[in-house]
């Protein structure tokens, strides 16, 4: 009998029925596969060291380790587990592919879809700071307590659909929807979906207006968009449920809703496939 590392691995948006597993060699069960924009969080011996994706991990001293797979993976996901007495493991996860419809938006500013050079060049500066601020990792596992929805209303956008933006009768197309947009009044209350540090917080950004980014810890964060008030600030720690700003329809938007979008590091991923909410 194998004395190799127990994990468990648990991707978000997985129905304990369709999920096949397989066995480790210490036994541990893995899920078999998993959708491409998946959250996926493990639990591994304290001390172990975890890598994919190129990446050595951060694990939480109760050893909680989290790690993405982006919209566009295929194939599966290779993790590496060496535990404190130098064991080894190696897991693959296979990566379910998904359809991706087209959405189109009709409605919005043509100058924050068609924007000129030097509004171009604002926003460019403006997305270095929030990718500036999506590298920060440390050993924290808020993600492992599961999420809460921000706000509950209707989904009047999803992650990963391709965006074709109508701007004078013509179609402009445009990057993958990176979050999950839900349709609510002006001024909703938005509530921490899980715990965390601002890591961000910025009411006046070009395409996305008020803008606020709650890290989750080990890469694990939140970003909420279009919001018409911001009750928090940076390095704040914030609970699950506590109010951070409210609804609206600044930057590029076609009226009230709140994009919720969630990323590890600069992979972003369905909201939708956390554990807690498409449970």
């Amino acid at each position: 009998m194998s004395h190799s590392p127990f994990a468990l691995l648990l991707a978000a948006g997985l129905a304990a029925a369709s999920c096949q597993v397989h066995a480790a060699s210490g036994g541990g069960a893995f899920p078999a596969s998993v959708p491409q924009g998946s959250l996926v969080v493990a639990r591994v011996a304290p001390g172990s060291e975890v890598h994919y994706a190129g990446r050595s991990l951060r694990v939480s001293p109760a050893g909680d380790v989290a790690l993405g797979v982006g919209r566009d993976a295929t194939g599966a996901a290779t993790v590496r587990v060496r535990a404190p007495d130098g064991r080894t493991d190696t897991i693959h996860i296979a990566v379910t592919p998904r359809e991706w419809p087209a959405e189109r938006v009709a409605g919005v500013p043509p100058k924050t879809v068609e924007p000129p050079r030097a509004v171009a060049e604002r926003i460019q500066r403006e997305q270095a700071r929030v990718n500036a601020a999506r590298t920060r990792d440390d050993a924290r596992a808020d993600f492992a307590r599961g999420f809460d929805w921000p706000v509950r209303g209707r989904i009047s956008g999803r992650f990963g659909n391709h965006r074709v933006y109508v701007v004078d009768g013509r179609d402009v197309p445009k990057s993958p929807h990176s979050g999950m947009d839900i349709a609510v009044a002006e001024g909703t209350p938005v509530k921490a979906p899980a715990a965390g540090i601002i890591s961000f917080a910025d009411p006046g950004l070009y395409l996305t207006g008020g803008t606020v980014l709650l890290d989750h810890g080990q890469g694990v964060s939140s970003n909420f968009l279009h919001l018409s008030r911001i009750d928090v600030k940076a390095g704040q720690h914030v609970r699950q449920g506590e109010v951070i700003g409210a609804v609206g329809s600044t930057g590029r938007a076609t009226g009230p809703h709140l994009h919720w979008g969630v990323n590890w590091f600069e992979v972003r991923l369905d909201p939708l496939l956390l554990p807690g909410i498409g449970d």
